[in-house]
């Protein structure tokens, strides 16, 4: 059988208006060879062969369709890239090697020396630390505005503003931005709007849908579900989707084929492990509500939240993550987190397995005390991504905890 057969071979697609994203979850983006697979196949290599020198040519040309190097072609990680687009509802999808990837391939594809970029304040440390220290050398710059204040990311507009980045709900506290009032602002200032969309996954929020431009994901989290790989993906149309994928292809962030692989697997659980998440979080931001030793949760499924409102109406639902303050300061917060013991204690989130960890210390330590406080991460604040095991085992761990401070 050669070359060209398989490439011929059947491309099952879906048409997203047409079928329901639990199905798409599943079925999108399914190539089958002459073999008759059922599984999604990996093509684990590192380069293609050609029928002639003709062929060759055309295909690194750009005249003929067609796989060259895994670099930037690779069928496995094209079914995961195909199968993202369409359970986000955008045109295409461009897999990368973790999230943190996707965040810096998008900025160095579609920004240039003297760009601003207006950002949240409440975003992964990590994005802090990019935008702050790398980008700026670039001559890319940023500023940091509350995420909630729709004033607040018009005054920091400039002639230079080229993009508006934000994480809703934020990382750790749940802080939400009104998706499509935030886009309207961007598209006045013919400016991008890119949201994160890591915490709510498509399953839970499609801001595209709400008019957002580009949407990021660490893949790590959710999409895949139970903490096997890195990676990540960008999603837009296809315009912007090209200029990140001329960066992939030239600088080499890409994904691996195994690694798109193990997160095809993870999206075809992914509704019913949100649900589950969704269900076991909100019994357990209730259940922290009412004890002693706990001064206050973050969850944007709770009527206390300041933006249940809005939350309610840009989610179906609320996520897996919280965070709560404990009575006390850093050690009581690590002493509640080391008197766990079925929980993980783990930076990494969206797994089937709860998590634990102390933001101001792992996940957001690289940010100044300042920067911390002004996001509102306190030295008592502990995040917990809510697993799917039994809610009542998980709250007979978290009582441990609370009996430690």
């Amino acid at each position: 059988m050669s070359i060209s057969d398989y490439e011929r071979a059947e491309r099952i697609q879906f048409d997203p208006d047409g079928f329901d994203l639990a199905t798409l979850a599943v079925r999108s983006g399914q190539h089958r060879s002459l073999e008759g697979e059922h599984s999604d196949p990996i093509y684990p290599t590192s380069s293609f062969v050609f029928s002639s020198a003709r062929e060759a040519a055309a295909r690194f040309g750009g005249e003929e369709e067609g796989n060259i190097y895994s670099r930037f072609t690779n069928p496995t990680v094209q079914f995961f890239e195909e199968r993202i687009a369409a359970l986000e509802g955008g045109e295409r999808a461009i897999a990368t090697s973790s999230g943190m990837a996707a965040i810096l391939s998008t900025c160095l594809s579609l920004m240039q020396v003297g760009d601003h970029i207006v950002c949240s304040r409440s975003v992964f440390g990590s994005t802090v630390s990019l935008f702050e220290k790398y980008l700026s050398r670039t001559g890319i710059t940023t500023t940091f505005v509350d995420p909630t204040d729709l004033n607040s990311w018009e005054e920091a507009i400039t002639a230079d503003t080229k993009m508006l980045f934000l994480e809703t709900p934020s990382n750790p506290l749940a802080e939400l931005t009104d998706v499509e009032a935030v886009a309207a602002i961007a598209h006045k200032h013919d400016a991008l709007l890119v949201v994160d969309n890591c915490f709510c996954t498509p399953v839970l929020q499609q801001p595209l849908k709400q008019g957002a431009d580009i949407i990021i994901h660490s893949a790590t989290k959710y999409l895949d579900g139970q903490g096997r790989c890195v990676g990540g993906v960008v999603v837009g149309a296809q315009k912007e989707m090209e200029e990140v994928f001329g960066f992939i292809r030239t600088g080499g962030a890409c994904m691996s084929p195994f690694n798109a692989w193990v997160f095809l697997k993870g999206l075809e659980t992914l509704k019913i492990r949100m649900d589950a998440h969704c269900e076991n979080a909100m019994a357990m931001a209730t259940w922290l509500e009412q004890q002693e030793g706990i001064d206050r949760v973050f969850y944007s499924g709770l009527e206390s939240h300041p933006q249940h409102e809005l939350a309610k109406s840009q989610q179906t639902g609320f996520g897996g993550v919280l965070s709560f303050e404990v009575a006390g300061g850093k050690e009581a917060a690590w002493r509640f987190i080391d008197a766990t013991t079925m929980v993980s204690i783990t930076g990494n989130l969206g797994d089937v397995k709860t998590t634990i960890t102390h933001p101001g210390t792992t996940t957001h330590g690289r940010m100044t005390p300042e920067a911390r406080a002004e996001a509102g991460i306190k030295d008592n604040l502990v995040r917990l991504s809510v697993g799917i095991e039994s809610i009542e085992d998980i709250k007979a761990d978290m009582t441990r905890g609370l009996s430690a401070i």
